[in-house]
């Protein structure tokens, strides 16, 4: 082969990586501009109970991330969204209280009714959230749902919400506490991930 021809033919790969990285380049940023818009939209209604999804809690405090998401779910519930709210969350490293169960205290401190909460208390993560509030839901004869939790991380938590057979909408939380540029780009670039991981454990 002579020299002008490889060179040709180096030309040749190299145009198709281009071309390869520019779509890989278009595709995620097509993901992350999905992920920020399912985040802007409240598509909040009348459903049977609202899930307010688990985040850090600091003993007996909620997380300025979770107090977020608690204070939410207070508001709908208090608009008349739902009769019901349905707090997630397991017990971190070493916590002597369940995310939940925290969550509970702070909205009976608010004057919610003890009779309008549920909890539980064994999840670790989104998906484990979903599934054991599917379960309570199952036992009380729930349906419809609002899904309650940080905008960045709302396509997430809906998208599992529907491979879980939950009927949800979302309600992101009108504020986030990740207010600077680097923590919410850190948060963005994490949901990215999380949405290919999950494409490809759904196939695998």
């Amino acid at each position: 082969m002579s020299a002008s021809a490889r060179r040709g033919r180096r030309r040749g790969w190299s145009g198709w990586l281009g071309r390869l990285l520019l779509l890989a380049l278009a595709w995620l940023l097509g993901v992350a501009g999905w992920i920020v818009w399912v985040g802007q939209r409240d598509q909040a209604a009348q459903a049977d109970a609202i899930i307010v999804l688990g985040a850090a809690a600091y003993h007996k405090n909620p997380s300025p991330v979770f107090k977020e998401r608690i204070n939410h779910g207070l508001d709908l519930y208090r608009r008349g969204y739902a009769p019901v709210l349905l707090f997630t969350g397991g017990y971190g490293n070493g916590a002597p209280f369940a995310e939940s169960q925290v969550a509970r205290k702070y909205a009976l401190q608010q004057g919610i009714p003890d009779s309008a909460i549920m909890i539980e208390a064994v999840s670790r993560n989104t998906r484990e959230n979903l599934l054991q509030a599917r379960k309570l839901m199952q036992e009380r004869g729930l349906h419809r749902v609002i899904v309650v939790s940080d905008p960045l991380h709302m396509s997430r938590a809906l998208r599992l919400s529907r491979e879980l057979g939950i009927d949800a909408i979302g309600s992101p939380t009108p504020s986030t506490r990740f207010r600077t540029v680097h923590t919410q780009w850190r948060f963005l670039l994490q949901e990215v991930y999380f949405f290919h991981r999950d494409l490809v454990a759904r196939v695998a």
